[in-house]
């Protein structure tokens, strides 16, 4: 069975999760030509708390300037950055964590979850990406799924030494800033973990079909994110998104609310925040800035 409303699913995940992998940035690769874009930028404020709202791609190729004019300077003002999640520093950690939380407690292997076709698909999909489809026989199906969203863009060039938050990170702590997070990485695997079968085995299937456009669809999400166009990314992030509304109101809307909840608190500390959080959540109808203006605050977004 297809899936064909799911093909922007993967490339999405790009833009919504914190969790990412990928090969480090080769001395080569770090002396690319840089090609310079403006992604977009917000603000929240009141009389003594600035923050700012960042949407951020988590994987990236050598040669994207985007740490200049105001995203740098907001940067740079701020006090205190904010992610998504604080991965931990050992990459073995993250892994041991993601694994604990897939694995299948029904005992049934995940390709007995697949029909006949859609198993063989995922087999082979798995093969071609260098990922061992019998070592994930023991994990549910969004374990599986979130390595082919995320494998196929490493053996493209991406890499997530190169995103914005490890970018921002770095930067921080050379700084001296403090790092804080939205989510811990158990709560954020566990929005995959608690998704009902049917929906994690749709989330997989839709990963596999939508692979042979993947390169093509991630490079046009990442276009309107350099330049800026949080309107047109919103609507082909949230095509496959608002297909299946169970998804969306996890991994997006409910997420989004509860961070907006979180910059309402905010405010009532004085100081400067600089807010990164996948694109996605900062575009399109339940936005975070949606979810702030039901609340009663407006944000404004930054002249670059």
């Amino acid at each position: 069975m297809k899936w064909p409303s799911f093909r922007w699913l993967a490339p999405a995940m790009m833009l919504l999760g914190g969790c990412a992998l990928g090969q480090p940035v080769s001395a080569r690769d770090a002396a690319a030509r840089q090609t310079y874009v403006t992604p977009a930028l917000w603000t929240v404020k009141d009389a003594d708390t600035t923050i700012y709202l960042f949407g951020t791609v988590h994987v990236m190729k050598p040669g994207i300037d985007w740490y200049k004019g105001e995203v740098k300077s907001a940067f740079e003002r701020s006090d205190e950055l904010v992610l998504e999640i604080v991965e931990p520093q050992d990459p073995d950690a993250l892994a041991s964590t993601m694994a604990g939380v897939a694995l299948a407690r029904d005992g049934v292997k995940l390709s007995d979850r697949l029909g006949t076709e859609e198993r063989g698909k995922y087999q082979a999909a798995m093969t071609a990406n260098g990922l061992p489809w019998p070592a994930f026989e023991m994990f549910n199906p969004w374990m599986a799924g979130m390595a082919l969203s995320v494998q196929p863009l490493a053996k493209l060039g991406y890499q997530s030494d190169l995103g914005a938050e490890k970018v921002l990170t770095a930067k921080a702590k050379a700084s001296g800033k403090k790092v804080g997070a939205l989510e811990t990485v158990e709560q954020q695997l566990g929005y995959f973990a608690g998704l009902p079968m049917e929906q994690q085995v749709k989330f997989l299937t839709a990963t596999i079909e939508g692979l042979p456009d993947m390169d093509k669809e991630f490079a046009s999400l990442l276009d309107h994110w350099q330049g800026g166009e949080p309107e047109k990314l919103a609507v082909e992030m949230n095509e496959s998104l608002e297909a299946t509304p169970e998804l969306a109101k996890v991994l997006l809307i409910q997420r989004n609310a509860n961070w907006a909840k979180w910059i309402k608190q905010r405010l009532d500390q004085p100081g400067t925040v600089f807010i990164a959080v996948g694109a996605g959540h900062l575009a399109g109808k339940g936005s975070v800035q949606d979810q702030l203006k039901a609340l009663g605050i407006s944000s404004e977004r930054v002249k670059q």
